[in-house]
C-alpha cells in the first residue's frame, strides 16, 4: 500500500474502549497490562489522537470506588477527547445489532464502535475478544460502515497498534 504525505503527517486517531482502561491497571493479566501500558506511553508521547465516549465513563462509574479512582487516573494520563453518543451514533449501533454483528444485550459494545465510526476515528482499540476484536466483527462493521457512508475503521488490540512491542 502506498501512503501519501498527508496520511503520514496526520496522527492516527484511536478510540479506547473500557477494556483498555481496565487492563492498564489489572494485575491479573500481566502480559496484556504491559502491552496496554506501552500503548499509554506512546499516547503520552503524542503519537496518537485519543478518544473515548460517555459509554466508557458510564462503564467506569459502575466500578467499585477504589478501582474507579485508578481508572479515572488512567484517563487523566491519556487525556482523551470525549465523543457524544448522538442519534446518529445510536442509529449506527442499532444497525450493528439488527445485522447481528453485536448481540442486543451488548449494545454498549456496538456504541463504542459506532461512536468511533461516526466521528472518523481510525482504530477502535480493545481487549474485548467476545464481541469487538473478532474477524467477523471487523469485516461486518467495515461492510455496514461503507454502506452507510462511513469509512471502514480498524479494530485492534494494543499489541497490533503499538510500535514498540
Amino acid at each position: 500500500m502506498r501512503y501519501n504525505l498527508s496520511m503520514m503527517e496526520r496522527k492516527t486517531k484511536l478510540y479506547l474502549d473500557t477494556s483498555i482502561i481496565n487492563f492498564a491497571v489489572d494485575d491479573r493479566t500481566p502480559a496484556e497490562k504491559l502491552l496496554t501500558q506501552n500503548l499509554i506511553k506512546e499516547i503520552k508521547a503524542g503519537k496518537y489522537e485519543v478518544f473515548i465516549s460517555e459509554v466508557v465513563l458510564l462503564e467506569i462509574n459502575k466500578s467499585e470506588e477504589e478501582k474507579r479512582k485508578e481508572l479515572f487516573n488512567v484517563l487523566k494520563e491519556v487525556n482523551p477527547e470525549e465523543l457524544d453518543i448522538s442519534r446518529e451514533v445510536r442509529a449506527l449501533a442499532e444497525k450493528y445489532v439488527v445485522e447481528e454483528i453485536i448481540p442486543a444485550k451488548h449494545m454498549d459494545d456496538a456504541l463504542h464502535i459506532a461512536a468511533a465510526s461516526v466521528n472518523d476515528v481510525d482504530i477502535v482499540v480493545s481487549w474485548n475478544f467476545e464481541h469487538i476484536v473478532k474477524h467477523k466483527t471487523r469485516v461486518a462493521v467495515a461492510a455496514i460502515n461503507i454502506l452507510k457512508g462511513y469509512k471502514a475503521l480498524d479494530i485492534c488490540t494494543p499489541q497490533e497498534v503499538i510500535e514498540n512491542v
